[in-house]
């Protein structure tokens, strides 16, 4: 067996999925046939950029059902896949692998347990994304940059991943909140009508116009939330609250 091949138990273990899910979404038609040699099933990456596809669609709040037919029905449907992450994931990823982990945590390159435990609640949190083999996704090096920054203003980074997971949980329900909209606004009479070609032009203006509109309005109230915030803050250590 090459590298480049995969039985069910390994594909599922880099993809993060189980067994019975791989062979649900087989059963589903969501996920090709694997090639048969002798009576044991192979796999290839063309099959774990399928999963990974799925996972990222379902997270987008797709039905099963919906991504089969969006991964079935053409071209319409894979350019309007494609469109969802040019929209929402526009920062350029990047694999680091286990050793140069310490790369994301400057300074912390002699201290092996604080690295491990750094290491630990950056995937806790979502930041990195373990793909099998030594290897994690940096999901946003954006984040990265600021986690850098803040250590140079002398906040550790356990201290500051710990608030930026706080901060998650709050700006995932806003997410949810505005995707829910465009599903329930857009897609949902969209897909009701049989995905009509016509209304492609109008389903993709929306991903377009979404990104920004939600952005800005995540950026204003937590400008107004900081200002309420540090003036409360302030008001209480000077005694007047």
């Amino acid at each position: 067996m090459s590298d480049e091949e995969y039985r069910v138990d390994e594909l599922a273990r880099l993809s993060g999925m189980t067994v019975r899910n791989i062979r649900e979404h087989q059963s589903r038609g969501l996920l090709p046939a694997p090639t048969v040699r002798g009576r044991v099933g192979f796999y290839g990456p063309e099959h774990l950029a399928r999963l990974e596809q799925i996972k990222r669609l379902q997270a987008d709040g797709f039905t099963l059902e919906s991504i089969r037919r969006m991964l079935g029905g053409g071209a319409e449907f894979m350019s309007f896949a494609a469109a969802v992450h040019q929209v929402f994931d526009d920062e350029e990823r990047r694999v680091v692998r286990l050793e140069d982990i310490h790369t994301l945590f400057p300074g912390l390159e002699d201290r092996a347990d604080a690295s491990a435990a750094l290491l630990d609640a950056a995937v806790d949190l979502g930041l990195l994304r373990p793909l099998g083999n030594g290897r994690y996704e940096e999901r946003s090096p954006r984040l990265t940059r600021i986690g850098a920054e803040l250590m140079a203003l002398g906040i550790p980074p356990a201290n500051a991943l710990k608030a930026a997971s706080e901060a998650r949980t709050h700006v995932q329900a806003v997410a949810r909140g505005f995707v829910q909209l465009y599903m329930d606004q857009i897609w949902a009479p969209f897909e009701a009508a049989g995905y009509p070609a016509d209304s492609w032009p109008d389903i993709l203006s929306g991903l377009d116009r979404l990104r920004p509109l939600a952005l800005d309005s995540v950026l204003a109230l937590m400008r107004m939330a900081l200002d309420e915030a540090a003036t409360t803050l302030i008001e209480e250590r000077a005694g007047l609250r």
